[in-house]
């Protein structure tokens, strides 16, 4: 069955390169993201893996924990991570989960049910502090991911799941946000003073300092 925003993230047990894991465990009481590459050695994942590590510091100021996964098994994925370091100038510090049983990778849907081979599709799954799915995001083989957007929309998750609001397109971190319908007038002279309506249903504000 697919995985639907809302849903609780599947808890599973693997092995890592950071050794056993219970995932639900291991999350704890952060934000977590799961996201899976095709298969190890390969071009557009070492630069994925690379791009993963160098924003490390951004996720840990976000209380996020990252972890990645493929079909590739613990030892392949330590190996492999000596290339990462040499060719993209850092190396994962995050755990990567050794997945050559397809456990993980069809509990979470990441190998397409027509696939004519068993690579992870790129999945992108958030998942919050409550353990529920609050995004999803698939990307083809052949297109590498935008690890700065995924830090921009978990930054609209955070701040969301805080505050009544929600963030406008292409919104990046400071930048105007919009009260939700559901909060009334009276409301949100309350909680934004000094908010502008733009229509009936277009309300703006500065972003909350926290």
């Amino acid at each position: 069955m697919t995985l639907q925003l809302g849903d609780t993230a599947p808890d599973f047990q693997a092995q890592t390169t950071q050794g056993e894991i219970q995932f639900h465990d291991w999350l704890g009481d952060s934000w977590g993201i799961l996201f899976s590459h095709p298969a190890d050695f390969t071009p557009v994942c070492t630069t994925e893996l690379g791009a993963a590590a160098r924003l490390a510091p951004e996720f840990e100021k976000r209380n996020t924990k990252i972890i990645a996964i493929s079909v590739d098994g613990v030892a392949d994925h330590e190996k492999w991570a000596d290339d990462i370091e040499e060719t993209q100038g850092a190396r994962p510090a995050f755990p990567l989960i050794g997945d050559p049983d397809r456990k993980v990778a069809d509990l979470y849907g990441m190998i397409p049910p027509a696939a004519e081979n068993t690579q992870t599709v790129r999945s992108v799954f958030v998942i919050g502090p409550d353990k529920k799915l609050k995004l999803t995001l698939t990307y083809p083989a052949s297109t590498g991911r935008n690890f700065n957007e995924i830090l921009r929309v978990l930054d609209s998750l955070q701040l969301t799941a805080k505050h009544k609001l929600a963030t406008p397109a292409d919104w990046q971190q400071g930048e105007d946000v919009i009260i939700t319908p559901a909060v009334s007038d009276e409301e949100a002279k309350e909680l934004f003073p000094g908010y502008e309506t733009i229509k009936p249903y277009l309300r703006k504000t500065k972003q909350p300092q926290a």
